[in-house]
């Protein structure tokens, strides 16, 4: 298998699974509520909605920039989303942006080269396939916050 196929799975995995470590993406989300979502039972912690947002960003970003798009700043309104509105078919859609993010990066990692992957990110000291990495490295952290949220709303 090609380093990019590899990445494209380990990409797909980090929101379906499996996942040596525990549960991906989509496993922890699932059957939370939009309630549970905007929900902060941490004061200073995110919520469960706005992880989602930002960890969607981080596949959108990395999409971009593989289009051709630098993206050398990312603001804080950018990075950390407002939730726009606490309905249900908000909710839904968000993490149905989230992974479609992530599997539509997934395609398109899939038919890089190993040239590509190894060729510098636009306006960054590394390369595509650490950047690759990192977004994988990213979900699977902000999974395992979530994880720890939804053990805090009980």
């Amino acid at each position: 298998m090609s380093s990019a196929r590899e990445l494209s799975d380990a990409l797909l995995r980090t929101i379906t699974g499996p996942m040596w470590h525990g549960p991906a993406l989509a496993e922890v989300l699932k059957g939370v509520s939009r309630e549970q979502a905007s929900a902060r039972p941490i004061s200073s912690a995110h919520t469960i909605w706005e992880l989602v947002a930002h960890i969607t960003t981080w596949a959108d970003v990395p999409r971009q920039r593989l289009g051709g798009q630098p993206r050398l700043d990312v603001g804080t309104a950018e990075d950390w989303p407002a939730v726009p509105t606490t309905s249900d078919g908000a909710w839904r859609d968000a993490v149905e942006r989230m992974e479609s993010s992530y599997r539509t990066l997934a395609r398109d990692v899939a038919a890089l080269d190993e040239k590509a992957l190894d060729a510098k990110v636009p306006g960054h000291d590394y390369t595509v396939r650490v950047m690759l990495h990192g977004v994988i490295e990213h979900g699977t952290y902000h999974g395992g916050q979530i994880a720890l949220l939804k053990k805090a709303l009980g």
